[in-house]
């Protein structure tokens, strides 16, 4: 990831991950998580809270792997960076949103155990780690092919 554009955030899915393909065959899964926020006001020594809510966005590998592990509820640690889309409705009112494209997903093992499956090394590095033997390689950034045209947000 690209210094000064990266999140990290620790919340509980709101929504099980949705998975569909692009027409090229790209796996792009998207979920929404809620983080919550606690603080105690010092006036009123009330705890206090506010929930905070964001939509994920995964590719690749990633999506697919993320569809078939979390589910609404779970806990995760998504670690990403901000992307704003914008788009026209049919009404011709411009929208904008921004949301989190995710390079790592997990499920948080603070109150929950996982128990973790390998999956076997594919060909082709579609969001995986580069092939080649020795020497250290690092992760392909999670990124949208080429050429891809998103359609509105549900």
């Amino acid at each position: 990831m690209a210094p000064g554009n990266t999140v990290n955030i620790v919340g509980n899915a709101t929504r099980d991950p949705e998975l569909r393909f692009t027409p090229s065959g790209q796996a792009v899964a998207n979920f929404g998580v809620a983080v919550n926020r606690r603080w105690q006001n010092r006036q009123t020594q009330e705890w206090e809270e506010a929930v905070s809510f964001f939509d994920i966005t995964c590719w690749g590998q990633l999506a697919e792997n993320v569809a078939e592990s979390i589910q609404k509820g779970t806990r995760v640690v998504v670690d990403g960076r901000l992307d704003q889309r914008s788009w026209e409705t049919e009404q011709g009112d411009k929208r904008s949103k921004v949301e989190i494209v995710a390079d790592e997903v997990a499920p948080s093992l603070r109150w929950a155990t996982a128990q973790v499956t390998k999956n076997e090394r594919r060909e082709g590095g579609d969001g995986g780690f580069g092939g080649g033997g020795g020497g250290s390689s690092r992760p392909i950034p999670n990124q949208p092919p080429a050429g891809y045209d998103d359609e509105e947000p549900f």
